[in-house]
């Protein structure tokens, strides 16, 4: 394999590289190039070597996925080619198992950007082009996308999860523009065999489908790519109508059911979609969107609600809709306080801290005569609240309380041979309050 040369580059892509330098990359920025060693992360190194002069700092990454016998003459190659270009490269290799339920394509991707998420740079450029554009917008209208999936890969990208911005600064460049320029420049590049492979969705749509859409309709990709950016101009005005929304309808991590309800329902849905989105957590499919927003629509306003939607439980509570991890009822078995400082309760990652007072908390005595026992909700518990008051039933002193019901089960109680002694959140029960200058015990969760 010959090295990557140092010939004079073609004006036109490297100008088309420079000026996307221009719109988005400040002075003195790092900037980490994903080198597969595939052709159009070939030319993007290429062209990057042509722009050194630029004021910023050029490094390369390359996962080795070890899916292909070949893998490691890739490895070699992108490091030959960095070597040859001053280009300091960092390799990371990861291992796909054949019986990963995501499938090994979306398992590599999903490992992939792990990786890239952890990088210690200011931008990860990808040498994405515009007819992967044009077929990750046809992959998505495939699966019923709507105007934020159909607007395909933006150029700049800020994801909530990376440390770099995802910079993609071949997207107006075809594929064959792409060919010429490293045919004009005599460059090599690696195959990977994996790409004919028409049993993956993109290289079906690639080597079959874009090839038959193009013969009938000449330009397909640009034509879709042009598509895509308008879908991105649709998803943005949505996103514009959802912040406008939004400043009466959600504070912090409450939406307003009764201002949703206001709304007409494809707004509603759309203020709901940015409430997720806005909330950190992936956009569930349209069916249980629907189921959500329906739930919220027309549930009684006492009902308990509860829509799981990709990992994230959807309650609504006290005319609030709230986001919570999904997790199951914690099982945690009874702990048995003997006098030490603190008890850990690792079901719900919760530490009680028993502090000593006077004339506050739990009479010690009472605690001193009897079984104490630190445990999560059982059902049928009661507690009386007030001095002669009645003994009422935790359920309902629950449901008066402003503990949201997701925390409920979570709430770790202290009984004294049986009875209902503390309850965090709530209190201590009247008859076991430590009297004035009478020495008690305080529990507090940490």
């Amino acid at each position: 394999m010959a090295a990557l040369r140092k010939l004079l580059p073609n004006k036109a892509i490297v100008r088309v590289v420079a000026a996307c330098l221009a719109r988005h990359i400040p002075p003195h920025a790092r900037l980490t190039l994903a080198l597969s060693g595939g052709l159009d992360s070939v030319v993007l190194l290429h062209a990057l070597n042509a722009l050194r002069h630029h004021p910023f700092d050029l490094h390369a990454v390359h996962v080795h996925h070890g899916l292909s016998s070949r893998a490691d003459d890739w490895e070699q190659f992108c490091a030959q080619s960095c070597a040859a270009l001053s280009v300091e490269l960092t390799v990371h290799r990861i291992r796909i198992a054949d019986t990963d339920p995501a499938g090994i394509e979306a398992a590599a991707r999903r490992e992939r950007r792990q990786i890239f998420a952890t990088l210690d740079t200011d931008f990860l450029l990808t040498a994405h082009h515009k007819n992967d554009q044009a077929e990750t917008l046809m992959l998505q209208l495939l699966r019923g996308a709507g105007p934020k999936g159909l607007s395909a890969m933006a150029e700049l990208q800020h994801l909530p999860d990376w440390q770099a911005a995802q910079f993609r600064p071949l997207l107006t460049l075809t594929r064959a523009e792409l060919w010429r320029y490293a045919q004009s420049h005599a460059l090599d590049w690696v195959e990977d065999e994996s790409n004919l492979d028409t049993r993956y969705r993109r290289n079906a749509l690639r080597q079959q489908v874009m090839p038959l859409l193009d013969a009938h309709f000449p330009g397909v990709s640009s034509t879709l790519a042009r598509a895509a950016a308008l879908q991105a101009d649709a998803a943005e005005l949505l996103d514009d109508l959802a912040r406008l929304d939004a400043r009466a309808a959600i504070d912090g991590a409450r939406l307003d059911c009764q201002i949703l309800a206001a709304l007409s329902v494809p707004r509603a849905r759309n203020l709901l979609r940015y409430f997720i989105g806005l909330q950190g957590w992936p956009m569930p499919n349209a069916r249980r969107l629907n189921e959500a927003l329906h739930q919220l629509l027309d549930a009684h306003p006492a009902a308990r609600m509860r829509v799981n939607l990709s990992g994230a439980d959807l309650h609504r509570f006290r005319g609030g809709a709230y986001l919570v991890p999904a997790r199951a009822l914690p099982v945690q078995a009874p702990r048995v306080w003997q006098g030490e400082p603190f008890i850990e309760l690792e079901a719900v990652g919760l530490r009680v801290v028993f502090t000593p007072t006077v004339g506050a908390g739990l009479k010690r005595t009472l605690l001193d005569a009897g079984r104490i026992e630190l445990r999560l909700r059982e059902g049928r518990e009661r507690m009386r609240m007030t001095p002669g008051g009645p003994h009422r039933t935790l359920k309902n002193l629950l449901q008066e309380s402003a503990i949201p019901p997701w925390e409920r089960d979570q709430l770790p109680l202290l009984m004294c041979d049986g009875r209902l002694v503390w309850a965090a959140g709530l209190g201590f029960d009247a008859d076991f309050r430590a009297e004035p200058s009478e020495a008690g015990i305080t529990p507090t969760c940490v």
